[in-house]
């Protein structure tokens, strides 16, 4: 089966979230798919490229990667269809997807100490540009392990409530809560030293 033609360039400045379809044509576009109309597949990647671009972008702060993971979240997501379960919303099992992808990325990474020292090399040549709040931001999240950092994006940049962002880590409802207090104290706490005036000499 080809499935080039499913595949649809994920535009790195996109940030379009309208057009979700909800959970029960969501459901409906998923047996299409699996009854053989491949075609359906490509309404799926219409409504959900967005959300699944911007949360890799959140997690791995590289647009290349971001669009990369986007890539493999819809091919792994096609290949795993027959596993959906239709009484959970297919956006939160598609995240879920997209998650895992990345924290599995990031963690290869940490392991490789030249990945690292251009991350902060990227950082620093990025300072000088125009985007200086995102560049902050991306240096606060940066501060954050993958995980804490995984949910502060999916509670603050998306919304979801603690069950969802449960579902979509896979950690406790519990955890969830615990992890983002402690990222917000941290937040908090890089935030006070990057902003309190440096003493003169």
């Amino acid at each position: 089966m080809q499935l080039f033609p499913l595949f649809i360039r994920i535009k790195s400045g996109e940030n379009n979230f309208k057009g979700i379809l909800k959970m029960s044509e969501d459901s409906r576009l998923v047996s299409e798919i699996l009854s053989g109309n491949i075609g359906a597949f490509r309404q799926l990647v219409e409504s959900y490229k967005s959300q699944v671009y911007n949360l890799a972008y959140r997690l791995l702060g590289d647009c290349a990667e971001a669009e990369d993971a986007a890539q493999e979240t819809f091919l792994r997501a096609f290949k795993s269809l027959h596993s959906y379960d239709h009484n959970r919303p297919f956006a939160s099992w598609l995240l879920s997807i997209t998650h895992h992808y990345c924290i599995d990325l990031l963690r290869k990474r940490r392991a490789q100490a030249s990945a690292v020292k251009q991350m902060a090399e990227d950082l620093r040549v990025n300072r000088g540009r125009g985007n200086s709040l995102e560049v902050e931001v991306r240096e606060l999240l940066d501060k954050l392990g993958e995980e804490d950092r995984a949910v502060v994006v999916l509670k603050y940049w998306y919304g979801y409530d603690y069950r969802e962002i449960s579902e979509i880590t896979g950690l406790s409802e519990s955890a969830v809560k615990s992890r983002l207090y402690r990222a917000r104290r941290t937040l908090a706490e890089e935030w006070l030293k990057s902003t309190r005036p440096k003493a003169e000499g």
